[in-house]
């Protein structure tokens, strides 16, 4: 198995043990990305649009390094402290992501990282 580490200054280093991406033949597996602000490594502040705008602004430094865009992705996970904003993370995606949309999953969590309201992550295909 041939597998590339995708890295970018232009979204949050890891901040723990693992890779922002890796890519393995045309495939891309993305690391959960939680609304930090690259350059501060904190948490944006705002509502939870703003911090679903920032994770999708995340993806898409992580996806431009890997030689993608998000319409590239084919599946997205969606992990929530509050599943009542779910329609707002809809609302978002459509500012970020044009149809045919990547299956998606939504899950409802007790707790993410630093405090995070939300966290997604994702697989991207290539065309090789």
């Amino acid at each position: 198995m041939n597998k590339e580490i995708i890295s970018t200054d232009q979204a949050p280093h890891a901040i723990g043990t693992y890779s922002q991406a890796v890519k393995v033949g045309n495939t891309v597996y993305f690391s959960g990305q939680i609304p930090i602000i690259a350059e501060t490594m904190v948490l944006i502040e705002g509502d939870i649009a703003e911090q679903v705008r920032q994770i999708f602004r995340n993806l898409t430094a992580v996806a431009t390094a890997a030689g993608g865009t998000l319409d590239d992705f084919v599946k997205v996970n969606v992990f929530l402290t509050d599943l009542s904003n779910f329609e707002i993370v809809n609302e978002v995606m459509t500012e970020f992501f044009s149809v045919p949309y990547p299956a998606r999953a939504a899950v409802g969590v007790s707790a993410l990282p630093k405090g995070a309201q939300v966290e997604v992550d994702g697989v991207m295909s290539l065309d090789q």
